[in-house]
């Protein structure tokens, strides 16, 4: 008697588990709000617009050899720079913005208007969300600040205006200046990936990997 007591209880038990709950849908990306525009004390972000190309195809033209440098890195920077591949950017980047498949900005001075370098946000996973940020600097601006300035700015949209949970940047371990920019902007160092990205000529390059989490 006292077994089929038991076993009716524990049918009954098994009878009311509630079901798991169903997370809730994932808002359309292209439905949130995000500025095309941020200023800084010196700077002006803003989404590339077509017609931008001609001052961005100068400024590579003019860093080349610095972002040549870091080719595992900046697989870009290996191509023939022209105009034309620099209004294709600006235009596909207008649109990925648009879109919020990718939120790319270029930096301004706000004294001035000459164009600094690239700045934004990458990999966008809005599912959690998360994004990855990525900057270069025109060689003439090199050592001011300014990419540190537009990173900590582009952090506070991502991580606050956005929601985002995760914000990472992936630097060469030899690229300190890239490593300042994101060490000084709040990013923790979570860890050195060996062998990470390759060179063109197969040499192995060990990524550093900073996050800020919220």
């Amino acid at each position: 008697m006292l077994a089929d007591v038991m076993s009716a209880t524990s049918a009954c038990r098994i009878a009311f588990v509630p079901k798991p709950t169903m997370p809730a849908p994932t808002m359309n990306p292209i439905l949130r709000d995000v500025p095309d525009t941020i200023e800084t004390e010196r700077l002006l972000l803003r989404c590339p617009r077509a017609g931008d190309g001609a001052a961005v195809h100068e400024a590579v033209v003019e860093t080349l050899a610095e972002l040549r440098a870091w080719p595992a890195s900046l697989p870009w920077a290996l191509a023939e720079p022209t105009v034309e591949a620099s209004e294709i950017f600006c235009r596909q980047g207008q649109a990925d913005y648009l879109t919020r498949t990718a939120l790319p900005m270029l930096m301004f001075l706000k004294d001035g208007g000459q164009y600094v370098g690239g700045h934004g946000l990458h990999h966008l996973d809005w599912s959690v969300p998360k994004a990855e940020m990525g900057y270069w600097c025109r060689k003439r601006w090199h050592g001011q600040g300014l990419v540190t300035e537009a990173a900590r700015a582009v952090a506070e949209l991502a991580l606050h205006t956005l929601g985002m949970r995760r914000l990472v940047c992936h630097s060469d371990a030899e690229n300190l200046p890239s490593r300042r920019v994101a060490e000084r902007s709040g990013f923790v160092l979570e860890g050195v990936m060996r062998h990470e990205r390759f060179d063109p000529d197969g040499t192995p390059r060990d990524t550093c990997l900073y996050a800020r989490v919220r």
